[in-house]
């Protein structure tokens, strides 16, 4: 493979590498925050991905001149306009719950509040 070619398409490598990040830090980590930033971190590089779909070599903006021209495709950028409102939202939202999560538990770490969860069943068994 040519190296060249390979460097030429340094945005779709950029994509892989934060989509790999991003997976790698959502699925290790019992901390919540860390979830949604690894979460976060996988939605951005969707985002790269699929603009950098939308881009057509020596487009340009679809304004009409008059003249004959390449025009880059605009939906994916609304498409992902869109996403990213969804994106912030639902990131609010989880971190509305880590928040609630915390004032309820005392803790954002998936394993402390297992424990937690455990022993509070184990007394309950033992009250009945």
């Amino acid at each position: 493979m040519d190296v060249k070619f390979i460097f030429s398409q340094y945005i779709y490598w950029t994509s892989i590498i934060l989509m790999a990040v991003g997976f790698y830090i959502a699925i290790s980590r019992g901390n919540l925050i860390r979830r949604l930033i690894g979460l976060n971190l996988f939605q951005v590089s969707v985002f790269i991905f699929y603009i950098a779909m939308g881009k057509a070599a020596g487009g340009t903006a679809p304004i009409l001149t008059g003249r004959p021209e390449i025009f880059s495709n605009p939906l994916p950028q609304v498409l992902i306009l869109t996403a990213i409102v969804v994106g912030v939202s639902a990131t609010a939202l989880g971190l509305a719950l880590a928040v609630r999560i915390h004032n309820a538990w005392g803790t954002i770490e998936e394993d402390k509040i297992d424990a937690i969860e455990r022993a509070q069943a184990q007394q309950d068994a033992r009250t009945q």
